[in-house]
């Protein structure tokens, strides 16, 4: 890359943080557009609410609906029961049977709200079958409860709920939910009954279909980020976990039997999962596109019917926390802590069974700040590492001590001689004892761990609205400074650590350049190797600190390990090292002798060739 590519990249970025700096709206113009878009929402809530009053008074209220109505209602009031334990909270309303509301009681939103998984007018769950020659949305009906209605709870007890929706006076004919939650659990029962609903479903129904939807809310700081790990998740029966495009509205119908359902936020779940695998799953996810709401999900699954007097699903939702050790004691067997994002799989194993178990340790055996344990894991890995670390500098110190050496080689062997010069210069290299990959395979062999930490720290929970130095959540990002106006692919906030990250970087980076022997092939690669911080300053502002904090500490502990070790290693002695080494003898393998005939041979096709045209 040249001065003036160089030199352009700079002012095409300059020109555009110009344009979004004098383009901006005034103050004035934004609380005016503020205002009227106020407005206009306000103005079209009224209309919602309009319209939903009269949907309820049309499908509940009106006596011709109830009148023409294949089940009964014993009442118009819609009434919710709430099932609680120390970690959940349910509300289940009689209207539709379902329950409506979720919410998680140990966390809270970023804004320090109460953590809502369901709310009433934005989740949906309910059966659809053919009765009596009328199509039957199960929401539309009031059941009748068949516990003690109570919203206390009792910390050692199970609480059971059952919800009814009768088809005769007699009561015999019923459809049934029947809900059990368990102390300290964020497993609840969900079965389904059918009971002498022979006569009444359809007689040549072969399934009832199970709907579910639910609005996904924003829960974290950073809207774009959030998105970003949220969708539908699933698992197949024996087989892997998957699922929907997380950028992009996506509809599927799924092939094969399927364990488990997951409408997946960034760290919360509520997943449904059967004990017999559902079959022909029809799954939509959406972008969503109300303020304050991530995705819409919904799925659509048929549940075999058979026509008997009784017939009974088991089910069982999930609502907790994205949390590896919870997942891996609710559902190991089932493969619950694959919807946490570990990477491809030849990464995933150095976060599941190395950064996970360490970072469990440190985080149950002290009551240390997560910003030092992060520290003490770096540490750890960066003291594994070091052996890579030293051999990568080594080689590349080597191979500066032998740059005059390969300098004359050049002078000896002119560039149509371009054969012979590189037989030489690896001669040279063998004599030496040099690899000239040697200081780029250590490398190649930490990307992998870098990589894995990339999708780890996202991902983890225990991180979540957890405060160190500045930053007041290392799962978000750390925000020293709000911008006036938006600068693009960066954002309208200051992120510190990744600020230190970057800085950090390019020191590493003149200080491993000076390690290197210099050419002008080198020089083009170093400009690169510059440019990529200044990248990463844009890719990383948004991202979690937590990552921009490791990425800081194992930069600054590399610079720490290359600095103590050029103190320890003289460029004098080591050219002596590499002197005595080339007058030792040079063993040779197979593979080295089969290298140097195939060398030899090709060198001569090009003299014949070149003989033949003169």
């Amino acid at each position: 890359m040249d001065k003036n590519t160089i030199t352009g990249l700079v002012i095409i970025f300059l020109i555009l943080i110009g344009f979004s700096y004098f383009t901006r709206p005034s103050e004035e113009q934004m609380k005016a557009m503020q205002r009227q878009q106020d407005s206009i929402a306000q103005v079209e809530r009224q209309r919602m609410e309009l319209v939903n009053r009269q949907q309820e008074m049309n499908q509940v209220a009106s006596p011709s609906v109830l009148k023409d109505s294949t089940f009964l209602q014993d009442s118009l009031d819609n009434k919710t029961i709430t099932l609680e334990n120390d970690k959940i909270k349910l509300h289940i309303t009689t209207r539709g049977g379902r329950i409506s509301f979720v919410e998680l009681k140990e966390y809270r939103t970023h804004d320090s709200l109460p953590l809502i998984l369901w709310r009433n007018d934005e989740s949906k769950l309910g059966l659809n079958f053919y009765a009596r020659n009328q199509q039957i949305n199960t929401e539309k009906f009031l059941f009748t409860p068949g516990t003690t209605e109570t919203t206390l709870y009792a910390k050692d007890k199970e609480q059971v709920l059952s919800m009814r929706l009768y088809a005769d006076n007699a009561r015999t004919q019923y459809i049934e939910y029947i809900y059990k939650l368990a102390p300290d659990s964020y497993m609840t029962d969900f079965d389904i009954v059918t009971h002498n609903m022979e006569n009444v479903i359809a007689y040549n129904s072969s399934f009832l279909t199970l709907y579910w939807g639910v609005n996904m809310p924003q829960l974290e700081k950073s809207k774009d980020f959030e998105n970003r790990y949220t969708g539908v998740y699933y698992k197949f029966f024996e087989d892997d976990v998957e699922n929907m495009s997380l950028t992009s509205d996506e509809e599927e119908t799924l092939p094969t039997k399927v364990q488990w359902i997951d409408f997946k936020q960034q760290f919360f779940s509520s997943i449904l999962i059967t004990e017999t695998p559902f079959s022909d799953v029809s799954l939509t996810s959406k972008i969503s596109q109300k303020a304050g709401y991530l995705k819409d999900a919904y799925a659509e699954i048929p549940l075999p019917y058979n026509g008997k007097t009784d017939e009974q699903y088991h089910l069982k939702f999930f609502f907790g926390p994205n949390s590896y050790p919870i997942l891996k004691a609710y559902g190991n067997d089932i493969d619950l802590p694959d919807i946490i994002n570990m990477g491809w799989k030849w990464i995933a194993w150095f976060n599941k069974y190395f950064v996970i178990p360490i970072f469990n340790f440190l985080q149950n055996n002290t009551t240390l700040n997560y910003g030092i344990i992060i520290l003490l894991l770096t540490l750890i890995i960066k003291i594994i590492l070091f052996p890579l670390t030293y051999k990568s500098y080594m080689s590349q110190a080597k191979m500066r001590v032998l740059k005059p050496q390969v300098d004359e080689l050049t002078k000896k062997y002119p560039a149509d001689k371009a054969m012979e010069r590189q037989q030489a210069t690896m001669k040279l290299y063998k004599q030496a004892g040099v690899n000239p990959m040697g200081g780029c395979l250590p490398m190649l062999i930490q990307m992998p761990i870098l990589i894995a930490l990339f999708y780890f720290f996202p991902g983890a929970i225990e991180l979540r609205q957890q405060s160190f130095l500045w930053a007041t959540d290392l799962a978000s990002y750390d925000s020293i400074a709000t911008l006036p106006f938006t600068i693009p692919f960066y954002g309208n906030h200051v992120s510190l650590f990744c600020l230190l990250m970057t800085a950090t970087n390019i020191i590493y980076m003149i200080i491993n350049n000076k390690n290197q022997p210099q050419n002008d092939q080198m020089k083009g690669m170093q400009t690169m190797m510059y440019i990529m911080p200044v990248m990463f300053l844009f890719i990383f502002n948004s991202y979690s600190s937590g990552l921009s904090y490791y990425y800081f500490i194992a930069t600054l502990i590399t610079i720490l390990q290359t600095w103590i070790i050029r103190k320890f290693v003289d460029d004098k002695k080591l050219l002596k090292q590499i002197e005595l080494a080339k007058t030792k003898p040079i063993k040779k393998s197979k593979f080295q002798q089969r290298l140097e005939e195939m060398q030899k041979m090709q060198q001569q096709r090009i003299r014949e060739q070149q003989k033949g045209r003169k």
